[in-house]
């Protein structure tokens, strides 16, 4: 089977000096469910961005399902995205909008761009997006804004939205560190659920490595922008998670 994703020497120097990716090596096959762990500013989001290309590499190459991400144009780019969900820490939602309307963001990649500027969603389109919000509980959430909603529901927002692009592989940044531990439970077992449900592979940051050997069918250590770890949550012992975090 071809890896779905295929990440060689990714380096990423930021403007300032900042080295974040001191030149990263690993695939993912399709199905995956895959946790990187590692300190703060280890280079976590900065790996998950320059996949998608939200942070441009500074070096390496990128291959997601066949395309090289890095070589691909704009309209090529919009094209691999739509099939990239990603879920951010913050939510990254449009807090003065409804449920719907920010479910359905997750359809402009593959809509007419006029269409889209004026949210002029098919009905199919609505339809859809009301059964992904049952998939994750808030069916009865639709017509309120998502500032009024809480931040475990607005994270399940995030995940719908993901979702409703039909992805291949999610992305999924922090999703939990501003959420309380039950709440992270819930949204863990959400993203958790629907991927395998789906067969969507799936590349998820944590900072709480409990959570990442209780649902990663693998994990990925990264320190000073270098990966220390990768193999099943079995190998990961209390030596190898000092290692990484010391």
């Amino acid at each position: 089977m071809s890896p779905i994703l295929t990440v060689q020497g990714l380096k990423k120097v930021y403007n300032d000096g900042t080295t974040a990716l001191q030149g990263v090596d690993f695939t993912v096959q399709p199905g995956e469910f895959l946790a990187i762990i590692g300190p703060s500013g280890a280079g976590k989001s900065t790996l998950m961005r320059c996949i998608n290309r939200l942070v441009e590499p500074s070096a390496g190459k990128v291959h997601f399902n066949g395309a090289d991400v890095l070589k691909a144009n704009q309209r090529q780019l919009r094209l691999l995205r739509r099939e990239m969900g990603m879920i951010f820490q913050s939510f990254n939602l449009i807090p003065r909008v409804t449920v719907l309307d920010n479910v359905l963001n997750g359809r402009l990649g593959y809509m007419n761009s006029v269409k889209g500027a004026i949210g002029l969603f098919p009905q199919q389109e609505i339809e859809a997006a009301m059964r992904i919000l049952a998939r994750v509980g808030l069916s009865d959430q639709a017509f309120k804004r998502a500032s009024e909603l809480s931040g475990g529901q607005q994270q399940r927002v995030g995940i719908a939205r993901a979702l409703a692009q039909n992805p291949k592989l999610i992305l999924a940044d922090e999703p939990i560190a501003s959420l309380d531990p039950v709440t992270s439970e819930s949204i863990m077992n959400y993203i958790y659920r629907i991927c395998r449900e789906d067969g969507i592979t799936c590349l998820i940051n944590l900072h709480q490595v409990e959570f990442a050997k209780q649902y990663a069918t693998r994990i990925i250590g990264i320190r000073a922008g270098h990966i220390v770890f990768d193999g099943a949550a079995e190998q990961l012992t209390p030596a190898i998670i000092q290692q990484i975090y010391h």
